[in-house]
């Protein structure tokens, strides 16, 4: 018995030399190394490829980032002590032309008053911009530097066509990161939304690609590196939440169109003021229950005064309220009923100087068509 303890006790030492001092092939007898690894990867990184999509977006990042660039908007004003300092903010834009041509959004580059404007290049230059022409309506303006090379610049695609669940690509510099990319894809079309400061704007495009503070004035790529869009607003006051609207760019194109033949952009004018009723204050006016906009105002010499439209003739107390009345009452315009305050000035914003405008009009309690041949308004918008 004791001699069996004994061979056993041996065997087993035996066993423990032998394991300790040979390596062995048997994943359960594999020790750890000191100079070892405790993870998996490929033996050269590099040599992962990259999917179709992704080769794709950074091809489209390479070739376009260059051409955009970040705006500083500086205006001065007079704080509580008196005192003038700058305020300062920032946006996006993009060359449309290697001499220093650029688009960007109306509201980056305004701001109560001419701001200093200066933008840098992705390579860090930094110019003084000047203003060429903006268009308020549909918030876009074309800016300059004094390029002293040629620059890179960004292909316009076309707006018209576009397909929901498209890719797109938007690049900017959301709160001052430059050079930033986000991709996603139209997530709806024909947005409609009012800004802060009560202006619609309409038909945008709706993306999921994420746009921030910043980002406004950047382009929104297709997937060949065209511009579709200017990335405009987002959703809320905060950052992405997913919901963001870019300007087709083709809204864009007209105004650089009309610069390119007469060195200023100049809107469409109807020339009247109108008040938006409906509903009881329709029928206390005695017109039609399903309102219109009522024409207080004709300007004189304007495209209204020569279609014959008319205006206000006295007034009346509706509750509160001192309302011109005895004016066309518009129910229709270009044959769509007018269903909002801001009816009006959606489609003027489509329409150039010289375009037809059809207006469906109440007055006497008879519905008639007035066309009318838009003329020009008084303020170029162009400095």
């Amino acid at each position: 018995m004791k001699f069996r303890s004994l061979a056993i006790a041996v065997l087993l030492a035996a066993a423990f030399v032998y394991v300790t001092s040979t390596r062995l092939d048997l994943p359960f007898f594999r020790p750890f190394s000191a100079s070892g690894r405790i993870w998996s990867g490929p033996d050269t990184a590099q040599s992962a490829t990259l999917s179709p999509d992704e080769a794709n977006n950074i091809e489209i990042y390479r070739s376009a980032d260059p051409a955009v660039v970040n705006i500083t908007s500086t205006v001065y004003r007079r704080n509580w002590f008196l005192d003038i300092v700058p305020q300062q903010g920032t946006g996006s834009g993009f060359l449309v032309r290697d001499d220093g041509l650029i688009l960007t959004n109306y509201h980056v580059i305004s701001g109560g008053q001419r701001p200093e404007l200066e933008v840098t290049l992705a390579d860090k230059s930094n110019y003084s911009a000047r203003v060429l022409a903006y268009d308020r309506g549909n918030d876009v303006a074309l800016i300059r530097i004094a390029a002293r090379k040629k620059l890179p610049f960004l292909r316009l695609g076309d707006s018209e066509g576009l397909q929901v669940g498209q890719k797109v690509l938007a690049i900017g510099n959301p709160f001052a990161l430059n050079g930033t990319l986000t991709t996603g894809v139209i997530s709806s079309l024909g947005r409609s939304l009012r800004d802060e400061n009560g202006q619609t704007l309409e038909n945008m495009i709706q993306t999921d690609a994420a746009i921030n503070p910043g980002n406004s004035g950047g382009p929104l790529l297709d997937s060949h590196g065209n511009v579709i869009g200017i990335n405009t607003a987002i959703y809320g006051p905060g950052g992405n939440i997913g919901i963001g609207f870019a300007l087709p760019v083709n809204r864009a194109k007209i105004l650089l169109d009309e610069y390119a033949k007469k060195g200023r952009f100049v809107p469409a004018s109807l020339g009247v003021q109108v008040m938006y009723v409906a509903g009881d204050l329709a029928a206390a006016l005695d017109l039609p229950s399903e309102g219109g906009l009522l024409i207080s105002e004709v300007e004189r010499g304007s495209a209204a005064e020569a279609a014959g439209l008319r205006g206000a003739r006295r007034t009346v107390i509706v509750g509160f309220y001192e309302i011109p009345v005895g004016g066309d009452l518009i129910v229709a315009i270009d044959g769509e009923p007018v269903e909002s305050r801001d009816a009006l000035s959606r489609v003027m914003n489509r329409k150039r100087p010289g375009d037809p405008l059809e207006l469906t009009i109440v007055r006497g309690g008879r519905s008639m068509k007035v066309r009318v041949k838009l003329g020009e308004a008084a303020e170029s918008q162009s400095m």
